[in-house]
């Protein structure tokens, strides 16, 4: 008999909040932050929050191990597809003549959410590898560290997540429409911010995995652990 989890479907249920909210409402807006070395830098809104994700994938790996993480990102996956599926068919449908305010109501339905199916693809493809990267990563170091240095294997797997994330999500999205050297500045500028954001929520990170740890009584370890992500097996 398999063991149930007293909090597992509720971080689930924040994973795909979050990651919905990134990628549906973030994306609407580019704000411009003055980092570092860096300069002025243009960046979507979303990825102020899309670090969130990574934080509950690095805590739902950590304590409940990668299979079951494997069950989130699918979920959010799927979820990321039919709300995609789903933007694309409300934008396409004819908005009633007897709206008072449906001249002004779909352009601006189209500028928040139809950003184009470039952006949408990218932002599924980057996920999917991205995330499933993360969790195989901080699982095999896990393993390999035997349980200590959680700090360490938590940053390590968000640089290694997120670096291929960004590869993959912005030359998909914008190759062609902006130039390489804003491309990569961009690239590299989101890739830095996100694993700051791992970096300044370690502690936050420690105190959740401790308690979980100790509420759900376990703590799992994927030594023997199937790692291909092609499986919803717990």
């Amino acid at each position: 008999m398999q063991k149930s989890f007293r909090y597992y479907d509720l971080i689930l249920g924040a994973f795909v909040a979050v990651l919905l909210c990134s990628n549906l409402i973030g994306p609407a807006k580019v704000v411009q932050v003055n980092f570092p070395f860096l300069g002025p830098t243009d960046f979507g809104a979303g990825n102020i929050f899309f670090p969130l994700s990574y934080l509950f994938g690095d805590i739902l790996t950590e304590v409940y191990g990668y299979a079951m993480a494997r069950r989130v990102i699918w979920a959010g996956f799927g979820a990321m597809i039919f709300a995609t599926m789903m933007t694309w068919v409300v934008l396409a449908m004819p908005a009633s003549p007897n709206e008072p305010f449906s001249a002004q109501l779909q352009p601006a339905l189209v500028t928040c959410f139809g950003g184009g199916w470039r952006i949408a693809i990218g932002s599924i493809i980057a996920f999917f590898v991205g995330d499933f990267l993360n969790s195989y990563v901080l699982a095999k170091l896990k393993v390999r560290t035997q349980g200590r240095h959680l700090w360490l294997r938590f940053i390590s797997s968000t640089f290694i997540g997120q670096g291929v994330d960004s590869l993959i999500f912005y030359p998909l999205a914008f190759l062609g429409i902006w130039s390489p050297q804003t491309l990569l500045a961009v690239m590299l500028a989101n890739w830095m911010f996100k694993v700051l954001v791992e970096v300044l929520m370690t502690p936050f990170t420690y105190w959740a995995c401790a308690k979980l740890k100790k509420a759900e009584g376990v703590d799992t370890f994927d030594t023997d652990t199937n790692f291909t992500p092609f499986s919803l097996k717990r």
